[in-house]
């Protein structure tokens, strides 16, 4: 039964066909194999679900390699995340979850995820002990049976005047009090063994033989009165009765705030673990383990109420959601070519420690923002810039970079949608080329890399230009009349030609808008031309030169009391395309 219950259950998890195809073989030629004949229907039983096993697992094959072949097309589009809702799984995901949550759940009722010191022994628990030393010491008794046995005459002589002796006795104490009796039988007894050890007759544990047959025979000659001398003897210290024991209650236990096993935001924690171990249920435990045991060796909740300073705010920031509402996180490593930044923060292994502390600090508080509930937003995007990183020369900068890598990988399973790599030196590009074969698919899926020519169209890619930092090409500053929620308009403007711009309106009217070219090199102007035909044009903005130097983001108003339109005209004289961006808002004078 053991070999049947194995088989389908290791069968679904395998991730190939080759993989599940040859243990079922080989699981069918030992039943050939095998000498004892079966019944036919048996067979028919076992192998049933051995074959929709294998089913099942050519069919996940067969999706893997059409998801291999649409990779290199879908590669350029935004990242597809899977589903964590746990009903569209497919049968081996779910499987494999299901098995995870045992797992875990018989953790938690062990309490090996916090792993307490075992209790010091109590005093009931060493009580037990002391009767197994005496046992131990009482196998020398056989020999003494042995020397008794040799003098049966004497002992036979002995046994009788005893008897004489406890009658007579038993006949002077009051038959109301027969345990006295019993009691002092035993010192006449001891008495008469004590002389008879002066001369020699008996040792010490012969003694301790004839005291308990005397009380023996004693209770046997009057049966009637041993009776009420068990009601009437007060009973023996005997040990505190034992309380049934009570099966410890599991220990709970949190990741970022959501309890392992609780509802369906845990079993998306749980996806998480189980998607960075290829679905191996074991490797997913010790992960999740693992993660447990460092988060409170590193003291994370104690750390998110730490402050920490604000130093690295210029390194590492959030800002703004991708198209699909991820939240955009960016790493700006050419901070560090400021020197004084650089050694406040690696100078020496505090200060380094500080810098690792507040990396971890900063992702708890941004994981904790996110949604957990299975349709809900729980992965973020990651855009580095590359631009000016001084890591491959800065000895410190590079460990302590790989060292909070380590633990992100580690502890942080399936928490990055995306990795946009941006303004990439050309010698970034080659070590990539060398790491790549040991990358696994699903992480390579994952990585967009850019030139500082094609970094802010590779953004507008994923990121919406009003959501991309202006110092990314985008529209997105603080302290303008412009926001995030104010949608931008995309357009490109072909090789040496014009392109132009109307904000038009029908009544007296204050228009506002902004408008950018990334990369500029192109001339500007706008004008208003009223509806009217007898009406004269007005020069809003003087067509001039826009460099990359200028400022990035061009911002105007103009008012008018009469309906019209304000164009603008962009003139791209170079001999590539630009990428203008814009939007505007137009206020009635009653508004």
């Amino acid at each position: 039964m053991a070999e049947e219950t194995q088989t389908p259950a290791a069968a679904p998890v395998a991730p190939a066909t080759s993989e599940v195809v040859q243990p079922t073989e080989e699981v069918v030629v030992e039943k050939e194999q095998s000498p004892v004949p079966e019944p036919e229907p048996e067979v028919k039983e076992k192998a049933a679900p051995e074959k929709q096993a294998v089913e099942e697992a050519v069919a996940e094959a067969e999706k893997e390699k059409v998801a291999e072949g649409d990779q290199k097309i879908t590669q350029s589009l935004s990242f597809k995340e899977e589903s964590n809702v746990a009903g569209e799984l497919i049968d081996p995901h779910k499987k494999a979850l299901e098995e995870l949550k045992q797992l875990i759940q018989d953790a938690l009722n062990k309490h090996e995820f916090t792993a307490p010191p075992p209790p010091p022994p109590t005093k009931e628990e060493e009580k037990p002990a002391e009767p197994s030393e005496k046992v131990e010491d009482k196998p020398a008794e056989p020999e003494k049976v042995e020397e008794k046995t040799a003098e049966p005459e004497k002992a036979e002589e002995k046994k009788t005047e005893e008897k004489v002796e406890v009658k007579e006795e038993e006949k002077a104490v009051p038959p109301a009090e027969p345990a006295v009796a019993v009691v002092v039988a035993a010192e006449v007894v001891v008495e008469k063994a004590t002389a008879v050890d002066e001369d020699g007759a008996k040792t010490v544990e012969a003694i301790e033989e004839t005291v308990v047959s005397v009380a023996t025979s004693s209770a046997a000659a009057e049966p009637e009165t041993s009776a009420p001398a068990k009601e009437s003897e007060p009973a023996p210290p005997a040990e505190e009765p034992k309380e049934p024991e009570v099966p410890p209650t599991p220990e709970e236990v949190s990741i970022w705030g959501i309890p392992l096993l609780q509802d369906e935001r845990s079993d998306v924690i749980l996806l998480k673990f189980l998607r960075a171990r290829d679905f191996k249920v074991k490797d997913a435990f010790t992960m999740i383990k693992n993660t447990v045991r460092w988060r409170k060796d590193f003291g994370i909740e104690a750390l998110l109420e730490e402050d920490l300073g604000n130093e690295l705010e210029k390194v590492v920031f959030t800002q703004g959601f991708d198209k699909e509402g991820h939240p955009v996180c960016y790493n700006v490593y050419g901070a560090f070519e400021d020197k004084e930044l650089y050694q406040n923060t690696f100078s020496d292994e505090e200060k380094r420690v500080k810098f690792l502390r507040w990396r971890i600090q900063f992702l708890e508080k941004s994981i904790r923002k996110l949604d957990f509930s299975p349709t809900g937003i729980n992965t973020i995007v990651q855009v580095n810039d590359l631009k000016n990183f001084p890591g491959i020369f800065k000895r410190d900068l590079r460990n302590a970079t790989n060292q909070a890598l380590g633990l992100l990988q580690d502890n942080y399973p399936e928490f990055v949608a995306k990795q946009v790599f941006i303004n990439v030196p050309w010698w970034y590009l080659a070590f990539n080329r060398m790491i790549s074969p040991f990358l696994t698919q699903r992480t390579k899926s994952k990585f967009v890399f850019a030139g500082p020519s094609k970094s802010a169209e590779t953004l507008f890619k994923y990121i919406a230009p009003e959501q991309v930092p202006v110092q990314y090409g985008g529209l997105s500053r603080e302290g303008e009349e412009f926001s995030t929620s104010d949608p931008a308009t995309e357009v490109t403007i072909k090789p040496t030609s014009k392109h132009t711009v109307e904000f038009a309106f029908t009544e007296a009217s204050h228009l506002a808008w902004e408008l950018r070219v990334v990369g500029w090199d192109v001339s500007y102007g706008a004008e208003f031309v009223p509806s009217t035909e007898d009406g004269y044009t007005v020069i809003v903005s003087k067509t001039r030169k826009v460099t990359p130097t200028d400022e990035p983001v061009i911002s105007e108003s103009f008012k008018t009391g009469e309906p019209g339109k304000v164009v603008i005209t962009i003139n791209n004289q170079t001999s590539k395309k630009k990428k203008l961006l814009y939007r505007s808002k137009t206020k009635t004078p009653s508004q």
